[in-house]
């Protein structure tokens, strides 16, 4: 295969968001007087966008609508006031998205996070790397795992989607390299385990940052 970019997951794959985002979830949720989760949990719930977050951190008996739409607007809220308390990059990343770009492959990050925080938080924890698109979710274009913002990348950079590596840590990551007809790699430093990956269609499961380096020796 001949690779010509990297497209890469946010959350849980490139920056461990996950205290924040649960820690954030945690407090509307105690704010109601219900019942808290360990973080781990949120390995979980997240990765769908604030809206799927919600519905799956709230009990089943507090899914009306309105309490929905209330707690999202509290999450939204909570987290942009707390979504840089704990956020860091993971081990090996910032080491392969240099070496990534000095062997001249375009990068690009494709995000369920909301559009402005997305480019934020790649601009804050990555300030050094010329990315070639950031995108989060936005009017007009379906979220994860709709193939649609991985098809404006390849558009955007000028290469076409089977000339991708897509690098991602969960189901929602590997069905939308999947659907986009990119080249589907499995991040297992972040929020999902090895068989939900492999189930998800995962071409190639890697266990740190680096290794994926090895894998574009091997295509």
């Amino acid at each position: 295969m001949n690779v010509k970019g990297i497209l890469f997951d946010l959350d849980g794959t490139l920056l461990n968001t996950l205290e924040d985002l649960g820690g954030a979830m945690n407090a509307v949720l105690m704010r109601r007087g219900l019942p808290a989760h360990p973080i781990a949990d949120y390995r979980y719930f997240v990765g769908e966008g604030i809206a799927v977050l919600v519905r799956r951190a709230l009990p089943a008996s507090h899914h009306d609508d309105a309490t929905v739409s209330a707690c999202v607007n509290s999450m939204s809220e909570e987290y942009a006031a707390h979504y840089m308390d704990k956020t860091a990059p993971y081990p090996g990343i910032a080491e392969l998205l240099s070496t990534l770009a000095a062997r001249g492959l375009k990068m690009a990050v494709l995000s369920n996070k909301p559009d402005k925080m997305t480019k934020f938080l790649v601009g804050a924890y990555f300030p050094t790397v010329a990315f070639d698109c950031i995108s989060g979710a936005r009017e007009g274009i379906p979220r994860k795992p709709h193939p649609a913002g991985a098809f404006n990348t390849a558009r955007v950079l000028a290469i076409e989607p089977e000339q991708f590596l897509y690098l991602g840590d969960s189901k929602t990551d590997m069905e939308t390299a999947n659907a986009a007809g990119m080249f589907p790699v499995g991040a297992l430093w972040g929020f999902r385990d090895e068989g939900e990956l492999k189930n998800a269609g995962a071409r190639i499961i890697i266990k740190a940052p680096l290794e994926l380096l090895k894998v574009l020796e091997a295509c």
